[in-house]
């Protein structure tokens, strides 16, 4: 019989490439990583690691072990939570990822809430950008991913496979220096106006959905500054370095100090959403995580 330790044991071992480093990354020894292994490779009744001196080699078996490790253990994760539950134990763990503005904006709001209503559940936070966040979701490194994507952008069947929870819909803003001749534009300016300003980008995400709106409107953004950081984004823009294109819900989540925000046509908005797996949408402390993102996310400007 398999056992969800040593499949846990196994990813390790297979994306550290040896059995020192999964014991630092699991915090246990390595000789307690080498007889987990053993009793794995006991239970399926073939090797799944060849060791070549100090590095470890997945034999087929233990390629396909690995590739059906993750669903294995979101099932087995599921069917605990949702038993815990029936059984009356109101408790609860839920891993959290986050893209920096999220985390920022919607996630206290949604944790702070969740808090108070279910104070015996757990949630841990990390941050990702999509689309790593999403792969840390289907590898069963999370149970929860926030993520966004662009309106009208190619590959809308990516989370097909997932449960998707709308959040909101997040407008993208210029950002300029408070002395711009168009800090104090009444409403929108086409980008087209800003061809020939100095850019400062974002997330490679971002940067990448920048570029595409410019070159829809005819020009080629010259990016001299690139960082993901929001903040050193306002930053380098109320220097007068430069102009941005930042979702609404970045410059919310800091103080734009020397920079004023100008609506920008044609407008351009990303979705954000909260997923999860099908097995993990059933466990009730990821559906109230998912409640309160949901709520975080109605309360939020940039969704009105």
């Amino acid at each position: 019989m398999i056992e969800a330790r040593h499949l846990r044991v196994l990813r390790a071992v297979a994306s550290t490439g040896s059995f020192s480093a999964a014991g630092r990354e699991l915090g246990c020894t390595q000789p307690a990583v080498s007889q987990q292994m053993k009793a794995l490779e006991s239970s399926v009744g073939t090797p799944l690691l060849v060791r070549t001196g100090r590095e470890m080699r997945l034999t087929q078996a233990g390629e396909a072990l690995v590739r059906h490790a993750a669903g294995i253990i979101a099932g087995l994760t599921a069917a605990e939570e949702e038993v815990a539950a029936i059984a009356g134990l109101r408790a609860g763990r839920v891993r959290l990822v986050s893209f920096p503005s999220g985390s920022s904006t919607l996630v206290p709001t949604a944790l702070a809430a969740l808090r108070a209503a279910h104070p015996g559940t757990r949630v841990s936070l990390e941050e990702a950008e999509p689309p790593k966040s999403v792969e840390l979701l289907r590898e069963g490194d999370c149970d929860v991913a926030l993520a966004f994507r662009y309106e009208g952008a190619a590959g809308a069947e990516e989370w097909d496979d997932l449960v998707v929870r709308p959040l909101l819909t997040d407008r993208l803003v210029a950002l300029v220096p408070e002395r711009h001749r168009l800090a104090r534009t009444e409403g929108s300016v086409a980008i087209g106006e800003l061809a020939r300003e100095s850019w400062i980008a974002g997330c490679p995400r971002c940067r990448g959905q920048l570029v595409e709106v410019c070159e829809g409107a005819g020009f080629t953004p010259r990016i001299d500054f690139a960082t993901d950081d929001y903040p050193a984004v306002v930053g380098l823009v109320g220097a007068g370095l430069g102009v941005a294109v930042l979702p609404q819900l970045a410059v919310e989540s800091v103080r734009p100090k020397g920079a004023r925000t100008v609506a920008l046509e044609p407008a351009v908005r990303r979705e954000i959403v909260a997923l999860t797996l099908p097995d993990l949408a059933q466990v009730p402390a990821v559906t109230a995580t998912l409640d309160e993102l949901a709520r975080a996310g109605a309360r939020q400007p940039a969704a009105r």
